[in-house]
């Protein structure tokens, strides 16, 4: 949960910085005024598309929001380092904050990234859903279980062994298959 209130901080130390008011930062993301105010005061953490829409106004990349420490050179994440403090809950977009995946993030530390890559645990029970959208691309490997990707208009089944590379500006969404938690690689990737 410590890296929830690292986001928030972050996006409110970087606007302030840039002289842009709440206000200002939705008008151009489209993000609307009371979200930005939620996730900066750490009540909420949305979905990627949110953050990565004010990242572009903001005119930094959505990694910055996740850093820790300023590494130059490789990173290495150690399996017993993915615990609850590189944990960050992302809800969806709908009216109801589900928290069904849990993001362990793999690269926090590396300065100057493009890809995010992380360990994701998918809960079960997300039948209520809303698409997401955002500039960039996604990569999504099946270590654990089964998901479904709605991508469109279409939906595909992954199982463990399973990859899927889509365009994130298209819809999509991704959750767990047969009521049973799935765990997935991610890696987002946003042009900046």
């Amino acid at each position: 949960m410590e890296s929830n209130k690292i986001i928030g901080g972050k996006i409110k130390s970087i606007r302030e910085s840039g002289k842009l008011t709440i206000e200002e930062v939705a008008e151009r993301s489209g993000v609307n005024r009371e979200q930005i105010e939620r996730i900066e005061n750490n009540i909420e953490l949305p979905s990627l598309a949110p953050l990565i829409k004010i990242a572009r106004v903001l005119g930094v990349r959505l990694g910055t929001f996740l850093d820790d420490n300023m590494e130059l050179g490789p990173v290495i994440s150690r399996a017993k380092d993915c615990d609850e403090r590189n944990t960050i809950r992302f809800t969806n977009e709908s009216k109801i904050a589900r928290k069904h995946m849990e993001y362990h993030s793999l690269s926090q530390d590396k300065a100057g990234r493009h890809m995010e890559p992380f360990l994701i645990d998918i809960e079960p029970g997300q039948a209520d859903f809303a698409l997401s959208t955002h500039e960039g691309e996604e990569f999504i490997y099946v270590l654990e279980g089964s998901v479904e990707v709605v991508y469109g208009k279409e939906k595909y089944t992954l199982e463990a062994g399973d990859s899927i590379y889509y365009d994130s500006i298209v819809a999509h969404h991704v959750h767990a298959r047969n009521e049973a938690h799935a765990r997935i690689l991610g890696v987002v990737y946003t042009p900046f």
